[in-house]
């Protein structure tokens, strides 16, 4: 009897659904499959992919609504929020590959008597590795380059959101010729055996530990690999900052997606001046949040992934207020009614708190006070990640952004930028990264064709 990988609703742990467990025989027939395809996919032009794409980009709108609701259901986000996620994803399409195809065209130059055009040629079978916090979006963003540059997508979701991953690519082949995506279910086990097959990239999002376990595992290949890996975001807000502005930041993006979101803020360092204002209006602001599943409209944040991750950011929490942490909001240990952890603000954190140095998930607001820049600085660049940061000032605000060792920076605004820029992070919370043309070439073989050019002179050629 087949193994099955069963999902259920985080909000009150009712079975949502379950799809078979992918073997590893199976997985290996996929990959074949997918090369074939992917040989078939790369003889039409970019052109004839993109007007492909955007037609599944639309065959995927027409069930947003449908779709967003089992995402809500299978990870616990809010509806609105779920249904924009698959909603956006579909609309992305066309100004996505019509910014890949920009990337990918040939770049010709000319010296020493040759030419040579840099052409950027599809690198095969691309096997993708998405979480479950973004289990649409995040897949998407390295499927739809991946495709619109001629490859073919083995995607192999998060266990935890298998269902939902399931309806987006049903939604896609819909249009899409056979084969050229293809998903396989399962854990940690089918994520292993996707690297080690034949695919000829590989595309991740998740943790830090599970990203160096790849590279690892992708080095005996030299498969090319991509990874986004989370972060331990700070927000420094300096004296001249726009308080109200600030904090209505710092809340918003600590509880977004109950706090499951890699580019959260999880630290806050606050100029002592303006502290104590700071955390009265972070107090009043934060009360407005309200937990609840998603079938509640009123609710802002919403249930955690699972137990595990729950106990995970509760031990944060009691290991911060073991240390000295003050408690200026929310609760403690287990206070916190599962399958939900409530809005928390601790004041007073300091570097040595597990809430300081480990990525916690979870709708924490850690706020330090500094009465100089450059200890907030120190602490802020303190850890292992790098993804994002945001100051909050005016005078001296671009001075201190340029200082942080992250790979996205924003001042008086998130951390990642408009367009088609990179989603990128520096230290350990990044290895390649998404998006602009230099991200959207990852997913090619670049060649160099080098010719002799002969120039006619009076009559003659010469070298």
């Amino acid at each position: 009897m087949s193994e099955v990988l069963k999902s259920y609703n985080p909000a009150d742990g009712s079975p949502v659904g379950e799809v078979k467990i992918t073997s590893e025989e199976e997985l290996k027939a996929i990959v074949k499959r997918s090369a074939a395809a992917q040989k078939k996919w790369a003889a039409f032009s970019i052109d004839e992919r993109i007007s492909i794409l955007q037609k599944a980009g639309h065959a995927l709108e027409m069930e947003s609504r449908q779709i967003g609701s089992l995402l809500s259901m299978e990870m616990g986000k809010g509806w609105r929020r779920a249904v924009g996620e698959v909603g956006g994803s579909a609309k992305s399409i066309s100004f996505v590959a019509s910014k890949v195809k920009e990337a990918l065209e040939p770049v010709v130059s000319e010296g020493y008597g040759m030419r040579t055009t840099i052409k950027y040629d599809p690198i095969g079978v691309c096997g993708i590795i998405s979480p479950w916090n973004y289990p649409v979006s995040m897949a998407h963003w390295m499927i739809i380059p991946a495709l619109t540059a001629g490859n073919s997508v083995v995607l192999k979701p998060s266990e935890e959101t298998p269902l939902v991953a399931k309806a987006y690519v049903d939604a896609l082949n819909k249009v899409l010729p056979e084969d050229i995506i293809q998903i396989v279910f399962g854990d940690d086990r089918q994520g292993k055996a996707l690297v080690n097959s034949d695919v000829n990239f590989i595309g991740f999002t998740g943790s830090m530990e599970a990203g160096k376990n790849i590279l690892k595992a992708a080095a005996d290949s030299l498969k090319p690999v991509m990874m986004e890996l989370g972060g331990k975001d700070p927000l420094i807000v300096l004296e001249d900052a726009d308080i109200d502005d600030a904090v209505s930041f710092a809340i918003a993006n600590s509880l977004e997606n109950a706090g499951q979101m890699c580019i959260s803020t999880e630290r806050v360092f606050v100029d002592e001046k303006i502290a104590d204002e700071f955390e009265k209006k972070a107090a009043h602001y934060i009360s407005y949040y309200k937990v609840g599943p998603y079938t509640d409209p009123q609710a802002h944040v919403g249930p955690i992934i699972n137990e595990r991750q729950r106990r995970r950011i509760i031990s944060h929490i009691d290991d911060a207020l073991s240390k000295g942490a003050g408690l200026l909001a929310g609760c403690s240990g287990e206070d916190h009614p599962a399958p939900y952890i409530i809005p928390t603000i601790l004041t007073n954190v300091t570097d040595e708190m597990l809430v300081a140095k480990e990525e916690t998930f979870g709708p924490v607001v850690c706020i330090t006070r500094f009465s100089d820049v450059e200890d907030a600085i120190r602490s802020a660049n303190g850890t292992e990640y790098g993804l994002g940061a945001v100051v909050y000032g005016e005078k001296d605000a671009a001075e201190v952004a340029s200082r942080l060792d992250a790979g996205m920076i924003g001042i008086n605004t998130s951390a990642g930028g408009g367009g088609d820029t990179p989603w990128v992070g520096a230290k350990m919370s990044g290895y390649g990264y998404h998006g602009s043309p230099d991200g959207h070439r990852q997913f090619t073989q670049p060649r160099v064709i080098s010719e002799v050019v002969r120039y006619q002179k009076e009559g003659q050629y010469e070298d």
